[in-house]
């Protein structure tokens, strides 16, 4: 049986103040557990309702896994692992590697999709403007489906990085050349913009080109744009194919 105070905990890890307070963050399920478990993050404990599955989890019963999940169904298994400082510590994009930088991405669930993407597409690192949603908010966890304990994510001003860098620089906009009809080279930085206003003026100042994910057909009425996630599949995909 969970103690009061340990579900208090747990439950209060799903605000980012009590996160930073504690250094903690969960993750949910039993994949993702599982790759908890191999990472090089430190696991602080597993909560099981099944003993079979994770021989040193504390068991707990259907309604105590429900007291302490995220989810609308509670999980076979919850862990509560120790968060690492956050990454700023600025290493500059290498020649011949691909990139994204993700400016001022909000949304939860786009952020932790982007990361799964760029672990599929193996993209070096992840560069976020420092206004972009919490690495370990319950959702981003969630979306990036243990790509997050694979993948570096840096923190930090990218208008200062790409002043420092010599790697091609692409951003992508609804007011650049097709992507599909450009020359793209399978290394450099590629920008995504935030959900609503994209890039920021800075960043498009310091792109070197301008891509856009025309849609079919060219000049065809519906939805207005892509969300950051689908464009950073599909931009992910048309630069592995360079």
């Amino acid at each position: 049986m969970l103690s009061t105070s340990t579900r208090k905990l747990i439950r209060s890890l799903s605000v980012k103040k009590y996160r930073e307070q504690e250094g903690l963050f969960i993750v949910e399920g039993i994949k993702m557990v599982e790759e908890a478990i191999r990472s090089d993050y430190t696991v602080k404990a597993i909560y099981a309702q099944d003993a079979s599955l994770f021989p040193d989890a504390v068991l707990v019963s259907q309604e105590e896994m429900s007291g302490i999940s995220q989810l609308k169904t509670p999980p076979p298994a919850l862990a509560v692992l120790e968060a690492k400082n956050e990454d700023t510590d600025c290493h500059l994009p290498e020649k011949g590697q691909l990139y994204l930088g993700l400016d001022s991405i909000r949304d939860p669930g786009n952020f932790g999709s982007i990361i799964r993407i760029a672990d599929w597409f193996g993209i070096k690192a992840i560069y976020a403007s420092p206004d972009s949603v919490d690495l370990y908010n319950p959702k981003v966890v969630q979306a990036s489906m243990g790509a997050l304990f694979r993948l570096r994510i840096i923190y930090t001003d990218l208008g200062a990085l790409l002043t420092q860098t010599d790697v091609p620089v692409w951003g992508t906009l609804l007011e650049g050349e097709s992507i599909y009809q450009t020359d793209v080279s399978d290394m450099g930085i590629i920008l995504i913009g935030n959900e609503a206003h994209g890039l920021s003026p800075l960043l498009r100042q310091k792109m070197d080109r301008a891509l856009f994910i025309p849609p079919y057909p060219l000049h065809a009425s519906g939805a207005e744009s892509l969300n950051a996630a689908m464009a950073a599949a599909i931009v992910c995909a048309t630069f592995r194919r360079a």
